[in-house]
């Protein structure tokens, strides 16, 4: 067997065990009974101890050395490229560390679920304290050039660290507030829904499945099922699975949520077949990854022309809602609202949910601060920029499931993904025409094509600036997503 056949065999072994990892985790988070979650650790932490130790093999560092001396296609050039990063992080990282820390996340997330229900934080105290201590760990063990916070942000978007994110929060920030300011004294008044409606899950299962499907999701390649926090795995390309919730009181929580994850579903069907279980055959960064859910969830969805087509399906499942049109539809859909909820925010206030997570991840391994204080720090943040009080933990803190996966430094790349889905829109627009008039024809396979070839079918060939620069034209920048909110809302708002 030559170098490059042992090297795709070793590297393709790797991919399969993180495969059976995510199947594994999404049965955890949907349908395996509570009893099971000991078991379920110990078997997690197993896997992610065999791949470590495969991973680490010396045999495979050789192999890329020997690899990164010769001649190669884009393909494999970048499949060398990222395992050389991926082997030189792991031979720092001891096997029992990765076991340990992979069993206290599972112990974690168990725990998050029911904290999160009873929304109380100190269920939750000392599995944070540990994922915390760990993920300090992990820093001390792959080290740092610069403040221990950008290694774990590094790890979510190659090359972004704090003197990246600080700048362009504040860059964000200084165009939002403001914005937000004049929205507030706005006298566009928006429907609510009737207090006594309410929204079936059944029917709401039925019309997000048909909003779904509209977008190109393929179900016999995937599936949706119910989890305390919508996420979406992508086990392989013909094997895609999301999540969502219900609340009956409000169909768009459960539609939004769809549409979001549909996006990341519609990313990973179309990834290379051909390149399955290899990082190039991957997602090429979580920033690039949100740009195509929300592109769906907030560009597509939150329009007048979605509503055109979605109405009729609406109007089926719910009888009874007011016989509002499309543009009403649209402003309810589109309420700029200060509230506690990230993943139900408007596209105004969405960024300052990102900010206020990123800056208490700065705290905790920047300055020290400890888990015991973040429900207090949240709060009085939530007091500060949005004005409103946190009533309890579950509507703070408890609401997002990444910190029990000890998931530090991911927050940010929701932002990346706002600016990256507004510059491809934009570019879009400009190759395909009017986008509401394609919107409203109810074929939107143009747009998946186009996202396709110039996002999807690429994989990891390319660095994620690299691939936004190749499918735009122009290298990433806040500028597109600046203009697309000031203009929209303006004209929602009357500004």
């Amino acid at each position: 067997m030559g170098d490059r056949e042992d090297f795709m065999s070793r590297v393709n072994d790797l991919y399969r065990f993180e495969a059976i990892q995510g199947h594994l985790g999404w049965d955890q988070e949907t349908i395996m009974p509570s009893k099971g979650a000991k078991s379920r650790g110990e078997i997690l932490a197993w896997l992610a101890g065999q791949r470590h130790s495969r991973l680490i093999e010396p045999e495979l560092g050789h192999l890329i050395s020997r690899l990164e001396n010769t001649e190669m296609d884009d393909f494999l050039a970048a499949n060398v490229r990222e395992m050389r990063r991926k082997f030189d992080e792991a031979v720092k990282l001891p096997n029992q560390f990765v076991s340990e820390f992979t069993k206290a996340r599972s112990e974690a997330l168990i725990a998050w679920q029911k904290a999160r229900s009873d929304a109380d934080f100190s269920q939750f105290e000392s599995h944070l304290e540990n994922m915390v201590a760990l993920t300090q760990k992990k820093v001390e063990y792959l080290g740092t050039d610069n403040t221990p916070y950008d290694v774990l942000l590094d790890e979510y978007e190659v090359g972004m660290t704090v003197a990246d994110y600080d700048p362009l929060f504040a860059g964000l920030k200084q165009r939002l507030v403001p914005l937000l300011a004049k929205i507030m004294k706005s006298d566009v008044i928006i429907p609510s829904l009737p207090e006594e409606m309410n929204f079936p899950v059944a029917a709401q299962e039925e019309f997000c499945n048909q909003v779904s499907k509209a977008m190109g999701f393929d179900f016999q390649a995937g599936r949706m099922d119910v989890s305390t926090h919508p996420f979406c795995a992508g086990l392989w390309p013909d094997d895609t699975r999301f999540t969502t919730r219900f609340d009956e009181k409000d169909p768009f929580s459960c539609l939004y949520a769809v549409m979001h994850e549909s996006g990341h579903g519609l990313y990973e069907q179309g990834l290379p077949r051909d390149h399955s279980y290899s990082p190039v055959g991957m997602a090429v960064s979580l920033g690039v990854h949100e740009s195509q859910s929300r592109f769906w969830e907030n560009q597509i969805g939150r329009t007048s022309a979605f509503w055109d087509i979605a109405m009729p399906w609406f109007r089926e499942q719910f009888p009874e809602c007011p016989d509002w049109d499309s543009e009403t539809l649209d402003l309810v859909a589109n309420e700029v609202k200060p509230d506690f909820i990230r993943v139900e925010a408007d596209e105004i206030t969405y960024n300052l949910h990102i900010m206020i997570r990123y800056e208490i991840e700065k705290m905790i391994f920047n300055e020290g601060l400890a888990v015991k204080d973040i429900p207090a720090t949240w709060n009085k943040m939530m007091k500060d920029w949005f004005g409103i009080d946190v009533p309890n933990d579950s509507l703070g803190c408890l609401q997002d499931i990444h910190w029990s996966m000890g998931a530090f430094g991911y927050f940010p790349t929701y932002t990346l993904g706002n600016l990256y889905a507004a510059q491809l829109l934009h570019t879009m627009s400009k190759e395909l025409g009017n986008i509401e008039e394609i919107i409203s024809s109810g074929d939107w396979s143009s747009m998946l094509t186009w996202l396709r070839t110039r996002i999807h079918e690429n994989g990891s060939v390319m660095t994620p600036s690299k691939l936004i620069e190749s499918a735009t034209g122009n290298a990433p920048s806040p500028e597109a997503f600046l203009n697309y909110v000031e203009s929209k809302y303006s004209k929602l708002y009357n500004l």
